[in-house]
């Protein structure tokens, strides 16, 4: 927790916030510029909120779990209109869809050239992120997720290239999302924060982030989900998603993420139901050497303070259960034969795994499996 320990912070380069900020993304883009929107069926209807003139074409064959074979039909979109700018209009499937498009539709690089850290050569065009759920954070990272067709895998690209131009957090574009999926993102949202809150890479600076992330999903989550309209609450869900999203970037997540991507790539289970089944099990199994960190986390969801771990598992299970969330994964259609295989598949996602605070091995992530199932 040393403060001189050199870290680096990518923001977006101009931040929108509050309620009718989506109307001024046509004032950014400008006249006569060619724009591409990557959206989701659901989000296609808000195109039109976003004041946008000029050649606009919209794309919205993103699957809510993105994989491979969407950004192929992305950038054959992209290669097609040429745009000037890229616009991902949605979730986290759908933004990180648009930040791959931004920067790999005119050139000769491909998901596997850009694999990882810092491989992108450089961006194709600008890049607008409007948020339209409050669980990844996407909209502020230089991170993106893409499902590989022939592994199952999760494979990551990392490049301050994919940075957003213009984020845009309103909330009046999250109101119309379910309760259901309000809670599993939100969730999502707080696991981004917890996991990099007691992370071995945490930092000061991100630790400030992650604090306000959690005390905003503790204040605001189980009100988004028992009322959708209720504006106050999605805004500030929408600004703890934000902050989650600034976690990953310097710090990112740990164990809970790793174990939670078999459950996405193997059963489809989307990515903020999997983060809510997992995350009371790793906050719990983390509570050990991480104790004063994990009473600030229950505090901040108003939440039993214990250094016991069965009650952290309890408060913490409850507490997503409360959300309508249904906590098992064999209520899932989960098959309870496939969770070794998933559990050394977990374990091998060294890129988080090693940020655990807490080592975890193969038949530990398998106990969480059954613990879970």
């Amino acid at each position: 927790m040393d403060i001189s320990r050199a870290i680096t912070l990518h923001l977006p380069k101009r931040i929108e916030i509050g309620t009718g900020s989506a109307a001024k993304v046509g004032e950014w883009v400008g006249e006569g510029q060619r724009v591409l929107v990557i959206a989701q069926p659901v989000t296609v209807p808000m195109v039109e909120s976003l004041g946008i003139s000029g050649a606009v074409k919209v794309f919205d064959g993103v699957a809510p779990e993105p994989k491979d074979t969407d950004l192929d039909a992305a950038l054959e979109a992209a290669r097609e209109h040429k745009p000037d700018v890229v616009i991902g209009l949605g979730g986290g499937s759908v933004m990180d869809i648009a930040k791959l498009v931004a920067v790999l539709w005119n050139g000769t690089q491909s998901l596997e050239d850009v694999a990882g850290p810092n491989r992108v050569a450089g961006k194709a065009s600008r890049l607008a992120q409007i948020a339209t759920t409050a669980g990844t954070g996407s909209e502020g990272g230089i991170r993106a997720l893409v499902t590989n067709t022939k592994t199952n895998a999760k494979t990551a690209v990392e490049s301050p290239y994919m940075l957003a131009d213009l984020a845009v957090l309103d909330p009046e574009l999250t109101m119309s999302v379910p309760s259901a999926v309000t809670a599993a993102t939100g969730v999502d949202a707080l696991a981004h924060c917890v996991e990099a809150f007691t992370n071995v890479k945490a930092h000061p600076l991100i630790d400030g982030y992650a604090r306000m992330g959690m005390t905003l999903a503790g204040q605001y989550l189980r009100r988004a989900v028992e009322d959708g309209a209720d504006a106050e609450a999605r805004a500030g869900m929408l600004l703890a998603s934000f902050y989650g999203g600034l976690c990953l970037g310097p710090v990112n997540t740990a164990a809970g993420h790793a174990i939670a991507y078999p459950l996405g790539t193997h059963a489809g289970m989307p990515h903020g139901i999997s983060n809510a089944l997992i995350f009371p099990h790793v906050l719990a199994f983390n509570a050990p050497v991480a104790e004063a960190k994990t009473a600030e986390i229950l505090a901040a969801l108003k939440l039993p303070v214990s250094a016991d771990q069965g009650n952290v598992l309890d408060a913490a299970h409850g507490f997503c259960a409360s959300l309508g969330i249904a906590m098992q994964l064999r209520d899932h259609g989960i098959a309870e034969a496939s969770l070794r295989g998933w559990a050394e598949e977990a374990h091998g996602i060294r890129r988080l795994m090693d940020n655990n605070p807490r080592d975890m091995s193969v038949d530990d992530v398998e106990a969480i499996y059954r613990a879970a199932f």
